[in-house]
């Protein structure tokens, strides 16, 4: 398991991973600027103070507010975002740890958005629950940990099956190897835990995640005779 966990992080610097993650990172941050802007004038709008240095120090207020929060979106829109790019990166990772092997075949627009979507929307919460279990002493960072563990493993995991089985069996593979999914979500929460490195986790996500379905599908073919 480190030892992917090394390799995948080495890959994420290659040149084709970091042509994705500034495709990531500029489209995320076009989405987060329109989003923190449209938020920003709909509020001053609904705001109609008596003095001007009022409505001034509200409006900076405010300002500061959306910043601070969109610090918070960049990982699940990231992730939404990530969801157009990762069979690109899932293929090369698969060329690379199994040159021979059969090539998965790509996701489909539409479960791609959906599995974004989704995710983005989960992540979103649990972000927003470790925001209030900040001032739970002693089960916050617990907690936060656990949740992005079960979250992450489960959703890049689901990235790396689905390009060779469907929703059900994707599903039912990952249930029957939890503890080594689980483990690699362990991996990938630690990741996202540290600040600006959160950034490139949709990369290491996904070159992790590629490489333990790999393993378990060479596990679960018989052996030569």
């Amino acid at each position: 398991m480190f030892a992917d966990a090394a390799a995948a992080f080495s890959e994420i610097f290659t040149p084709a991973f970091r042509t994705v993650f500034w495709k990531v990172l500029g489209v995320t941050l076009a989405i987060l600027a329109v989003l923190v802007v449209g938020l920003h004038h709909g509020l001053l709008s609904l705001l109609t103070l008596p003095y001007p240095w009022l409505q001034a120090l509200a409006s900076l207020l405010a300002s500061l507010g959306l910043l601070v929060g969109s610090v918070f979106l960049v990982a699940p829109v990231s992730a939404i975002v990530a969801g157009f790019f990762v069979d690109d990166l899932a293929e090369r990772v698969e060329r690379d740890v199994d040159p021979a092997g059969v090539p998965g075949r790509p996701i489909s627009i539409g479960a791609s958005v959906w599995l974004g979507i989704r995710f983005g929307v989960v992540s979103l919460g649990v972000t927003l629950l470790a925001i209030g279990l900040l001032f739970v002493p002693g089960i916050n960072a617990v907690a936060f940990l656990a949740a992005n563990t079960y979250l992450f493993g489960r959703q890049y995991f689901e990235f790396a099956a689905l390009r060779f089985h469907d929703y059900g069996q994707a599903a039912a593979l990952r249930q029957r190897h939890g503890l080594l999914v689980f483990s690699a979500g362990f991996l990938i929460a630690v990741f996202v835990s540290v600040p600006v490195l959160n950034l490139l986790t949709p990369l290491f996500g996904t070159a992790l995640m590629v490489r333990v379905h790999k393993r378990i599908m060479r596990r679960a073919l018989p052996p030569p005779r």
